[in-house]
């Protein structure tokens, strides 16, 4: 399905995208983050905080060096306090997603991954190489969203296709 060389590129990618999301939310005023849009999770910082949340939870199955969210799924919306806080929190958790992909092994994809998932309150297990996919899908599919809603508030949205990711991103 997937390959190490396949999540090295996609959290490459992640942190490329991040980083030029950090540049925007570091200039932007709180009130235009927390304007509500209309989008699922109504605002960007909302939804930036959405995709923050579900990283950490992700990578706190993947990683033993990953601490799960304190806070509920039912708060993800607030995981970070600010604009700031989440430019410092998001480049933390893409530095630990990119260095846990550089040293994973075709091993580290196999198998199948068990978790409660309080989203659905259940006990789930799903193969391992599709609930990674699925963490690099789950940001794509929201990043979206932000890109929408900067350009509704009249930002520069950063450049999302992979294809023209620098070499040295």
């Amino acid at each position: 399905m997937i390959t190490p060389a396949y999540v090295a590129l996609m959290a490459r990618y992640n942190a490329w995208q991040n980083r030029q999301l950090i540049d925007i939310v570091r200039v932007m005023d709180e009130a235009a983050l927390d304007k509500d849009h209309g989008a699922f999770f109504g605002s960007i910082r909302a939804t930036l905080n959405h995709v923050l949340w579900g990283d950490t939870l992700w990578m706190s199955r993947f990683s033993t060096e990953i601490i799960a969210p304190s806070i509920p799924a039912s708060e993800h919306k607030d995981f970070t306090a600010d604009g700031s806080e989440w430019c410092a929190a998001r480049a933390e958790m893409d530095a630990a997603m990119t260095s846990w992909a550089r040293d994973l092994a075709e091993p580290d994809l196999q198998g199948d991954l068990s978790w409660y998932s309080g989203m659905t309150q259940q006990e789930l297990s799903r193969p391992r190489a599709l609930c990674i996919a699925h963490l690099f899908n789950h940001q794509t599919h929201h990043r979206g969203q932000v890109h929408a809603m900067l350009t509704a508030a009249g930002q520069d949205a950063p450049v999302t296709d992979i294809v023209f990711m620098p070499e040295d991103a």
